[in-house]
């Protein structure tokens, strides 16, 4: 089964994403990580990438579609997908249809995670990244956790994105230009909101008792 998972920066849908990856043996294509393994390496494109993103803005849709349609297409990934934060917009959304259908797939599964913005502010002003395990955690929740964290506390790592102004310009324009793909989808039968604001392991069950009927 292919899968897409909305929800605004900060809504959890990398979380999400990996448990379903775990319990289904699919493959997570995230943009962001894409994006920023580029960023990672300093490629031409990379360095574009980062100031785009320091400045709170999006990558355009060329350098996104060209990027995933080595996944889409390769058999090994076949039907077996799982799109964290993309499409995000009509013209992806479109695209991605026409890249699945030339390949004989479809999409099975919508997810959107609805957040609020003050309960999106928290999480990533306090969310901390381990670079060698790439575990997310979070400076106001998981205290005893980061305390405890076995690859040691000097791997936990703040994205120099995590900030209050690239968080509110972020958010905006993320609900600015999904709002027309979530209104696209949302009348499809495959089509599902949740709570994004819910406990983690609450939002875990109720995907997975979708995606199990």
């Amino acid at each position: 089964m292919n899968v897409i998972i909305f929800g605004p920066p900060g809504a959890g849908k990398g979380t999400q994403s990996q448990n379903i990856v775990n319990k289904y043996n699919l493959f997570q294509i995230s943009t962001g990580d894409i994006l920023r393994n580029e960023i990672k390496n300093k490629t031409e494109i990379g360095i574009k990438i980062d100031k785009l993103i320091s400045e709170g803005g999006f990558v355009n849709d060329e350098i996104v579609d060209e990027m995933l349609k080595n996944f889409v297409t390769n058999h090994k990934y076949r039907n077996r997908i799982i799109f964290d934060g993309y499409p995000r917009n009509i013209k992806q959304a479109k695209n991605l249809e026409s890249m699945l259908n030339s390949d004989n797939q479809s999409i099975n599964f919508i997810f959107n995670l609805k957040v609020k913005r003050e309960i999106i502010e928290k999480r990533i002003l306090g969310r901390v990244v381990c670079e060698k395990c790439n575990k997310t955690m979070n400076e106001y929740l998981n205290k005893d956790e980061i305390e405890n964290h076995e690859c040691g506390k000097n791997f936990l790592k703040k994205r120099k994105d995590d900030n209050h102004e690239t968080i509110v310009t972020r958010y905006d324009e993320y609900m600015k230009k999904t709002k027309p793909v979530l209104d696209y989808y949302s009348s499809r039968s495959y089509f599902h909101e949740i709570d994004g604001s819910e406990k983690i392991q609450v939002i875990t069950t109720k995907i997975d008792h979708i995606l199990r009927v």
